[in-house]
């Protein structure tokens, strides 16, 4: 009988079992001849050394490959974030906030949640939107170079109106948080509400 390893010539044989080779340099082979007796033990550890040396190495990873690619700001400071539906785009974008724009951007994800619990979120031309299944989209917002615009797409049905809007802006209000502005959440926690239930828009 012959035992060959494929890989024999790279194993430690101190018991030295392989007694022939075949072609190449690599190949080594155990004949065993009718009677013989094989050290037990020492084929076992054969086998284990050639198993290991037979196993694909294991890959590694790239420098940096496990870290993420940090998110392109674009002008005025607007986090590049790719379109897609789900919390796990608006957290990237809301992470990529510059300064204390994340924090604000943090405050308002969690009061929107709070105040709207059946909320979808997503991320479109670069801002995250709040909306409702079903019912279209409710509230985005956006960062600009000194502040943060909230939008509230259907603002001009909210009680109070929120202050920002041009003829333009058709139904769309919103309002302005600069750096030191005090968040009036009450007052947020009020528009949110009304917003989520009334029908959003859908682009």
């Amino acid at each position: 009988m012959k035992l060959t390893f494929a890989r024999g010539a790279s194993i430690p044989d101190p018991s030295r079992l392989f007694n022939s080779s075949l072609e190449g340099n690599t190949r080594r082979a155990i004949d065993i001849h009718e009677g013989e007796q094989v050290n037990a033990g020492a084929f076992k550890a054969l086998v284990k050394a050639a198993v290991a040396r037979n196993r694909p190495p294991s890959k590694k990873a790239r420098p940096g490959a496990s870290e993420a690619k940090p998110v392109k700001l674009l002008s005025r400071g607007n986090p590049q974030i790719a379109k897609a539906d789900g919390d796990a785009p608006v957290q990237a974008y809301i992470a990529a906030m510059p300064g204390w724009k994340r924090d604000l951007g943090k405050r308002l994800d969690a009061l929107i949640v709070r105040n709207a619990p059946n909320v979808r979120k997503a991320v479109k031309w670069n801002s995250p939107f709040y909306g409702i299944e079903g019912q279209g989209w409710f509230l985005g917002f956006h960062v600009f170079t000194r502040y943060v615009k909230v939008s509230f797409f259907r603002g001009t049905s909210l009680r109070p109106v929120p202050p920002g809007g041009t003829p333009k802006s058709k139904d769309a209000r919103w309002m302005d948080i600069h750096e030191g502005d005090e968040l009036d959440e009450a007052q947020m926690a009020t528009w949110v509400k009304q917003a989520a239930a009334l029908p959003g828009w859908v682009p």
